[in-house]
C-alpha cells in the first residue's frame, strides 16, 4: 500500500501584499532607494517604518537596519559592550547570535536550556554570579519565551543589561507584555522565514535615548541622523557623533516599503500561525512516543515552527526518521546532529568560541529534538497530513 506523501514546499512563503508590491514599484520608479535620499517634506519609507514599529511595540525608538544579526551587534555596542567582555546567551540558538556577540567584540558564555527549550534559570543565575557578566543576550529561540519576570529579576539583582533576540517572537507576549519590551534593547529579524518578510532586514527597539543615538550613528547615519523616524533629543548626538564608528548597516527604503505593507497584517498572521500550530500540536499529541514542549499560560507565542522530541531514539534511528519523513515530503531539522546542516547547527560546532563549554543537559535535550517550519502557505488540513506522516515514521522506527 502506498504511503501518503505531502507535496507542498516548506520554504514557500506567501506573496508580499499587493500594496507592498505597488509601493516598491513606485519607489523604484523614483530611484530614491537609499534611506536618506528624500525630497523636501517627504518621510522616507525607512523612517516611516521606524515610527510604525515603535508604536506597535509601545516603545520610544526604533532603528531599521540590514538584519537581525546586525541589530544584535549594534545593540551590544550601543549598550556599552567593551572588547573582550563576556556576554551570556542560551546555548540553544542559531549561529547569528554568538556571531553578533563576537562581531561586537564580546565573548559568548553559553547557558544551559530546560526541557521546554528556554534558558535554564538556575544555570543562568550561576553564570551571572560567577562570570560577573554585564550583558545577557537572551534568545527567544524558535519562539519559546522563558519566565520573563524571573529573568528580569535576575538581571536586576546582578546588574546585567538585558538584550532580547526576538527574531522568533515578533508579535508574542509574556503576561500581556510584548516580547522585546523587557530588556534595555530588543532585536527583530525580517528575514524571509520570520514574521514579516523583506528577504533580509532587522529592527532594533529601545526606550533609552542614549542607546538609540549611538545605534543610529553606528548604523551609518553620517550627519543625517535627524532624518530618522524616532529621534532622541539632538543634544544626545553632540558628544558622540564624531567618536562613533560608521558600520553601514542601514535598511533601504525598498525593504522598508515592503515591510510597511505587512504591518497591518501582522496580528492576523500571528493568529493564523497559531491556528496551524495548535492543529499540528493536537495531532502529534496523539502519539505517546512524541514529547511536546509545555507552553505556560503566561506565554502568547507565535507558532511559526514546532519542536518535538522522539523518546528513546538513538542517532542512527534519528537519521532514519528524518530520511523517512523526507521521503514522504516532510522536511525536519535535527538539532542533535554532530555536523551543521543548512541553517541548523549546535553550539559545539561554533569552534571560534573561546574555552569550549560542555553543556550536558542542552546536549541531552537537543539529541532527539526535531524542528518543523510552519509556513502560512500550509492549510489547517495540511497539519493533519504532516502530523500523520511524522507519527507513522516515528512509530515504525520505535516499534
Amino acid at each position: 500500500m502506498s504511503k501518503t506523501r505531502f507535496t507542498k514546499p516548506f520554504t514557500q512563503q506567501e506573496s508580499i501584499p499587493q500594496t507592498g508590491i505597488d509601493a516598491a514599484v513606485k519607489l523604484m520608479q523614483t530611484g530614491r532607494l537609499h534611506r536618506y535620499n528624500s525630497i523636501a517634506d517627504e518621510t522616507a519609507a525607512a523612517a516611516q517604518l521606524e515610527r510604525e514599529y515603535a508604536a506597535y511595540m509601545g516603545q520610544r525608538y526604533c532603528l531599521a537596519c540590514t538584519s537581525g544579526g546586525y541589530a544584535m551587534h549594534v545593540a551590544l555596542k550601543a549598550a556599552g559592550l567593551r572588547a573582550g567582555e563576556v556576554v551570556l546567551t542560551n546555548a540553544f540558538t542559531l549561529a547569528p547570535v554568538p556571531g553578533a556577540i563576537d562581531n561586537a567584540g564580546g565573548k559568548p558564555l553559553l547557558v544551559e536550556i530546560d526541557d521546554n527549550y528556554c534558558v535554564d534559570l538556575t544555570h543562568l543565575q550561576t553564570c551571572m554570579r560567577h562570570s560577573k557578566a554585564r550583558f545577557l543576550m537572551l534568545s527567544h529561540m524558535r519562539g519559546h519565551i522563558a519566565d520573563m519576570d524571573a529573568v528580569v529579576e535576575l538581571c536586576e539583582r546582578y546588574q546585567v543589561i538585558l538584550i532580547e533576540d526576538c527574531a522568533h517572537t515578533m508579535g508574542a507576549t509574556w503576561n500581556g507584555k510584548r516580547s522585546g519590551s523587557f530588556g534595555q534593547v530588543a532585536c527583530f529579524s525580517t528575514q524571509t522565514y520570520k514574521h514579516m518578510n523583506s528577504g533580509e532586514g532587522g529592527l532594533l527597539t529601545t526606550d533609552d535615548g542614549d542607546i538609540m543615538a549611538r545605534a543610529i550613528l553606528y548604523s551609518g547615519s553620517y550627519m543625517l541622523y535627524e532624518r530618522h523616524g524616532t529621534l532622541p533629543d539632538l543634544e544626545r548626538f553632540a558628544d558622540i557623533r564624531l567618536d562613533t564608528p560608521n558600520y553601514s548597516g542601514r535598511m533601504d527604503n525598498l525593504r522598508a516599503a515592503i515591510l510597511l505593507a505587512q504591518m497591518p497584517e501582522l496580528e492576523g498572521n500571528c493568529s493564523r500561525w497559531n491556528d496551524r500550530y495548535q492543529a499540528l500540536q493536537s495531532r502529534l499529541a496523539q502519539c505517546a512516543q512524541l514529547q511536546l514542549p509545555e507552553r505556560p499560560e503566561s506565554e502568547y507565542f507565535v507558532g511559526s515552527s514546532l519542536q518535538f522530541r522522539v523518546k528513546d531514539l538513538d542517532k542512527d534511528q534519528a537519521a532514519e526518521f528524518i530520511a523517512g519523513c523526507a521521503a514522504r515530503g516532510v522536511e525536519l531539522k535535527w538539532f542533535g546532529g554532530a555536523e551543521p546542516q543548512g541553517f541548523t547547527s549546535r553550539y559545539d560546532s561554533w569552534r571560534y568560541i573561546e574555552g569550549q563549554q560542555h553543556l550536558p543537559y542542552t546536549l541531552a535535550i537537543l539529541a532527539n529534538t526535531f524542528d518543523l517550519r510552519i509556513p502560512l502557505t500550509f492549510s489547517i488540513e495540511d497539519m493533519d497530513i504532516i502530523g500523520g506522516i511524522i507519527i507513522d515514521e516515528a512509530t515504525a522506527i520505535i516499534a
